[in-house]
């Protein structure tokens, strides 16, 4: 059981109270599933004012305290559906998969069905059995050595082995491998080719998201090339060279260039125009589009590549790009 105090401002004003309170969570890099808030109302453990809040209701003042105690989290478990998997490549120690936009590795609070995880064990069937769990982390992440963003569509990498994930895991540690993505963004930047090297870190305003500006942090370095300035856009490749959380939307947000439609980095803003592209995309224009490292156990060098999707092809299509962009 866990006791917090969460403070809820004007920006609560009119939420439901289990929905400010999850927003209100999360800006503090904490996470709390729906059955863990409903079992604390039920058992009178939302408390304002040291009153039981009973039912969430709308909240009508804009300053309140709330005391919240949280059972813990019952465990997950990975279980097989039956979803689209697009494997790119297959062996007895990993797959390759092209993932689509919209689909969340592994589970976590509020995404524990749907997954990439939960793709990989449908289609492997009975070998699902043998996909080992690399060290720190738990059951619902099977074979995974890294991971894309729900909304970045493309490809990642899963370990059928122990000897490949201890190999990848190794690979990711000292970034041994070639990552290339493909975006756009609003704005035509004012360079052909950049690199940025900054600190990377939790943005203190908001714990969901990462930022540049911090006091402490890890190296985040993105190498980018402008391929095709767009009206009033552009498309980039980036090419990583560590591989932090967001760090390519952070990098992009931070010279004034957001990835089109990413709403956590400001790529939702902007005249009518824009927005109503952004909204029609529905999910941040950036993709895994290539993947290379030396196979964990033969030592042979692979190569993949995968073709920006359809919604992305449209975007720059109304941009002005007509044809296929190369990956």
């Amino acid at each position: 059981m866990s006791a917090l105090k969460v403070a809820l401002g004007a920006e609560a004003l009119g939420l439901r109270l289990d929905a400010a309170l999850v927003a209100a969570l999360q800006r503090q890099g904490r996470s709390c599933s729906r059955s863990q808030l409903a079992r604390a109302f039920a058992a009178g453990h939302v408390r304002i004012g040291g009153v039981s809040a009973g039912k969430p209701a709308r909240l009508v003042d804009a300053e309140v305290e709330v005391e919240l105690e949280l059972s813990d989290p019952e465990p997950m478990r990975a279980v097989a559906e039956d979803l689209p998997l697009r494997v790119v490549h297959e062996d007895v120690d990993l797959l390759v998969i092209d993932k689509p936009a919209g689909m969340v590795v592994h589970a976590g609070p509020g995404h524990e069905r749907g997954t990439l995880v939960n793709a990989v064990l449908h289609y492997l069937g009975k070998r699902a059995a043998d996909l080992p769990v690399l060290r720190g982390n738990d059951a619902t992440r099977p074979g995974i050595v890294h991971r894309l963003d729900r909304d970045t569509s493309g490809l990642i990498v899963v370990a059928r082995t122990e000897r490949a994930q201890e190999g990848l895991a190794a690979m990711f540690r000292v970034h041994d491998l070639r990552r290339r993505y493909l975006g756009v963004v609003w704005g035509v930047p004012g360079f052909t080719k950049k690199t940025l090297r900054t600190r990377h870190g939790r943005d203190p305003g908001d714990r969901r998201r990462f930022s540049p500006h911090v006091d402490e942090g890890r190296e985040a370095v993105t190498h980018m090339q402008v391929l095709r300035p767009l009206k009033d856009a552009a498309l980039l490749e980036f090419t990583l060279e560590t591989g932090r959380t967001h760090q390519i939307r952070m990098h992009c947000r931070m010279l004034g260039h957001p990835i089109v439609a990413d709403a956590m980095y400001g790529g939702m803003g902007g005249p009518p125009s824009r927005r109503a592209l952004a909204a029609e995309l529905g999910r941040h224009a950036l993709h895994a589009a290539q993947l290379g490292f030396r196979h964990p156990v033969s030592g042979v060098e692979l190569d993949f590549t995968a073709p920006l999707p359809p919604d992305l092809s449209h975007l720059l299509e109304q941009l002005g790009i007509s044809g296929q962009v190369a990956s």
